[in-house]
């Protein structure tokens, strides 16, 4: 079986842990994708998530910031960010995590 194949599974596995609402399951299986492939921006994306949900925003800022590393002109991710910015209180950072997804929103790009 190939590293793609069983990192998918896992990616699976967490999202169906995530689904039934088991958040640590599914945050340690999401750890363990992006762990496999540190470029993985739906591991990276789906763990900033999944521990915003449980409470952990410092973390899920981390992940969300990685995740708009890896793909700048991705709408969900910004938006994403920006809520992440909101539970900490930086409204400064959301303002601006907003103003990027609201500038693909409109077709543009945030990273040419």
């Amino acid at each position: 079986m190939s590293l793609a194949n069983d990192l998918q599974d896992l990616f699976d596995d967490a999202n169906g842990h995530l689904a039934i609402g088991e958040l640590d399951e599914a945050v340690s299986l999401y750890r363990r994708c992006v762990a496999i492939d540190p470029d993985f921006f739906d591991g990276w994306h789906a763990l900033g998530m999944a521990l915003l949900k449980l409470g952990e925003v410092k973390e899920a800022i981390g992940c969300g910031l990685q995740s708009v590393m890896l793909q700048p002109n991705d709408l969900l991710a910004w938006t994403s960010l920006s809520q992440m910015y909101v539970r900490d209180g930086n409204i400064p950072e959301a303002e601006a995590a907003k103003g990027n997804a609201r500038i693909l929103s409109l077709g543009g790009k945030v990273v040419k």
